[in-house]
């Protein structure tokens, strides 16, 4: 079944292409290139050993980057298929949103920030666009992976002034106030659905989240009455996945219903009119809104601030700064390419080699660096 693009879709034959000119694919859209240049990227690769809420040791079942990645891909091209927006494009952006997150998750980005203050600090998803743009090494043509402007643009969901005025045309919007297309908005909204509907399966798989104290969340509660009436004997683990397949689908069903209402009320005839509607225009209904907040509080109440969560937190922390403080030091302790990269440049641009490598390393590569500095 194919879809006919509504006219505020993203449309490659009307896209502001390539940094580099190349020839058209005989057989696939420009999209459909982006996707598959994700896919084979290296740092998509690694994404499998890095953490979404447990480090990579911790458990063979808990979700990583990459499975984060394809679930928000899922999600992504639903919504992007039920509103005839670009599904290819949608799938392309949502897979390449954590390419440049950093071992350890959120505690390894805040603690490269922190070790970057002085050298204009890191971002996760400004780093995913250098990934993308300048870090891949794959093709003899060009650095980086010359996706399209729109993959490019809804990788970098938000961006400093300071940033945006050194970033040529994807920086143009964050200065001149304007949205990205609907493609890019759905993208981010499919990754705070995912993470925070799968993130309460592996925080319950883990044991740090309790029946009693999920069934405290509306969205959690109404579900779990649906499915216990339904299947009154259902074990706990299928009771939980049965609940969290729910809870996504409701949440879905109303984005979809609740950005349809707002473009027929917004009218937009093209991709323009989207950037220039002065907010966004994929949203979920206030009410749903309201209890997706609730949960991701909890989440970051009784998941993410728990204890067992925070111990993890300060080992991994300290790991990072012993390996910024070290490789800065000497920068022959990395791999040839980066040492001479950073032996040719000033502190700051040492320091952005070092964090390149940094954010690069998996988790199970980062502990094993950690090992080797014997500090």
């Amino acid at each position: 079944m194919v879809a006919v693009l509504a006219p505020y879709a993203a449309n490659e034959l009307r896209s502001r292409g390539r940094r580099h000119a190349e020839r058209t694919s005989t057989y696939r859209g420009e999209y459909q290139r982006d996707r598959d240049r994700i896919i084979h990227s290296t740092a998509f690769r690694r994404l499998v050993y890095k953490t979404q809420v447990f480090v990579n040791h911790e458990g063979d079942l808990y979700r990583t980057r990459l499975t984060h990645s394809l679930e928000v891909s899922q999600i992504g091209r639903t919504v992007a298929f039920a509103l005839q927006l670009n599904e290819p494009l949608t799938e392309a952006i949502c897979l390449a949103h954590d390419l440049g997150h950093t071992p350890f998750g959120h505690a390894g980005q805040d603690t490269l920030n922190a070790c970057m203050r002085d050298y204009g600090g890191f971002e996760h998803n400004l780093q995913s666009l250098r990934v993308v743009d300048v870090l891949e090494a794959k093709y003899a043509d060009f650095a980086g992976l010359n996706l399209m402007f729109e993959t490019r643009e809804g990788i970098l969901k938000h961006c400093s002034t300071k940033n945006a005025r050194s970033l040529g045309d994807v920086g143009e919007r964050f200065l001149e106030r304007k949205q990205p297309g609907l493609e890019a908005q759905i993208a981010n909204i499919a990754d705070a659905i995912a993470y925070n509907n799968h993130d309460v399966d592996d925080g319950y798989r883990a044991g740090l989240l309790s029946l009693d104290q999920l069934r405290e969340q509306p969205l959690f509660e109404t579900r779990f009455v649906e499915v216990r009436e339904r299947y009154p004997d259902l074990e706990d683990r299928r009771l939980i996945y049965e609940i969290i397949r729910r809870m996504i689908g409701a949440v879905v069903s109303d984005l979809i219903e609740e950005t349809r209402r707002r473009i027929d009320a917004a009218a937009p005839d093209s991709i323009d009119a989207v950037r220039n509607a002065g907010g966004p225009l994929v949203s979920m209904s206030d009410a749903m809104y309201d209890q997706h907040v609730s949960l991701k509080k909890f989440l970051h109440k009784h998941l993410y601030s728990h204890e067992q969560k925070l111990a993890m937190t300060r080992k991994v922390q300290a790991m990072v700064q012993d390996l910024f403080a070290v490789y800065m030091e000497d920068v022959t302790r990395m791999p040839e390419d980066f040492a001479f990269a950073a032996s040719d440049s000033d502190d700051p641009g040492r320091a952005r080699v070092v964090t390149d490598f940094i954010a690069g390393m998996t988790d199970r590569y980062a502990i094993a660096a950690h090992e080797s500095l014997n500090c």
